[in-house]
């Protein structure tokens, strides 16, 4: 049975700070890597799927994305389906 991957990738919204991300940031440069001019943290889910990755099921991780993975008040999300899995 064929198997899809679908990703999921979560970050927040650019008017939001991240504190995460700027304390990677000041990380790169006190361990000597230089030229980081900002980092921002994000997630990353893959999901498999039973089956093929129809635009159905695709849909279906969409509406999970946002109701589930992201909060649509701070995060945007991007779906994405991985070719060969």
């Amino acid at each position: 049975m064929p198997v899809a991957r679908v990703v999921v990738d979560v970050m927040l919204k650019p008017e939001i700070l991240d504190p995460q991300g700027k304390a990677v940031q000041g990380a790169f440069s006190r361990l000597g890597f230089d030229g980081v001019a900002s980092v921002r943290q994000g997630k990353r889910f893959e999901i498999e799927l039973d089956g093929e990755a129809t635009p159905e099921a695709v849909a279906e991780i969409e509406r999970a994305a946002a109701t589930l993975l992201a909060n649509p008040v701070i995060e945007d999300f991007t779906v994405h389906v991985e070719a060969g899995v």
